[in-house]
């Protein structure tokens, strides 16, 4: 498991960011204070038999984007872990940059309540909100 130093290290250009990261392709554009912008170069290995990004992948890039808000907000030595995960999804992702934004909105002392939205060539695909539980 990525510690949240690793992630901290991830945001601060020192490190390799995590193999799900790369997999789907997903680069921290900037992680302060709470919030994170992630940008995904999303191609045809994305696309499911309608030729447009399958749900998961758009879940999974928020999932990410939303693991480096909370390293933005926790000491090094926490950890946490997503209690679950909603997404609505408001128009079809297509091949191009998609822009994840995510941002802390509750932080309490054993959970933070995150929203996150992806969008594309400036109109919103989808939107995401996750409770997360700090270890």
């Amino acid at each position: 498991m990525t510690t949240m130093m690793d992630l901290k290290r991830v945001i601060d250009g020192e490190i390799e960011p995590p193999a799900c990261d790369k997999t789907l392709g997903i680069q921290v554009t900037s992680a302060v204070a709470g919030r994170a912008v992630c940008s995904w170069n999303v191609d045809e290995r994305f696309l499911n038999g309608h030729q447009v990004v399958m749900g998961g992948f758009i879940t999974s890039a928020a999932d990410i984007t939303m693991a480096y808000s909370m390293a933005t907000i926790l000491e090094r030595n926490r950890g946490f872990a997503s209690i679950n995960l909603q997404t609505t999804f408001l128009r079809p992702l297509l091949i191009g940059t998609a822009i994840i934004e995510s941002i802390i909105v509750k932080q309490g002392r054993k959970t933070c309540y995150v929203e996150a939205s992806v969008s594309q060539n400036g109109k919103y695909v989808a939107k995401i909100t996750s409770s997360i539980m700090i270890l």
